[in-house]
């Protein structure tokens, strides 16, 4: 799949869940027309799909798209994410300096299985507090999009034997 900057947009639109063609031109200011070929192509590439309706759900005919859980999409996201924060790089000194907050930060912690699990839920709570945003007349007028990227693992030495059950 080609990197076309509409295709590459859509993709980090649905990271955050599924979006008709027409939710997805209003919030990347294309056309839905354009969008929806786009997300056409992104489904016969393999990376997306129509999300289940429940009938009753809304007016109208509505076809949502979401990303395609695959274990092969991972890398894409992870590149979606590094690409995104590259662009930050690139221009943060274009940006309002209130945006200049700790922009990244890295931390190695030692838990147990149980405080893993917490700490995990305790970052998509935090996510979650903002979620409803999602809705234009929900934001306030200086909110921007901002990614929020976590990934908690254990940090598996090589070889890793006493990693073992």
């Amino acid at each position: 799949m080609d990197d076309h900057p509409v295709r590459t947009a859509l993709l980090e639109l649905l990271a955050d869940g599924p979006v008709t063609a027409n939710e997805a031109a209003r919030r990347l200011g294309e056309s839905s027309g354009s969008c929806s070929f786009h997300l056409r192509q992104l489904a016969r590439a393999g990376l997306v799909e129509e999300a289940l309706v429940p009938p009753g759900s809304g007016p109208g005919r509505r076809r949502p798209w979401q990303l395609k859980a695959t274990g092969e999409f991972d890398p894409l996201l992870r590149d979606l994410e590094d690409e995104g924060y590259r662009r930050w790089l690139a221009g943060r000194d274009r940006a309002d300096p209130r945006w200049h907050a700790d922009d990244a930060a890295s931390h190695v912690l030692w838990l147990t299985p149980d405080e893993l699990a917490a700490v995990a839920s305790e970052l998509r709570a935090v996510a979650e507090r903002f979620a409803d945003r999602e809705r234009p007349e929900r934001r306030p007028a200086d909110a921007r999009p901002v990614a929020l990227v976590s990934r908690i693992f254990p940090l598996i030495p090589p070889g890793g034997d006493e990693w073992k059950a």
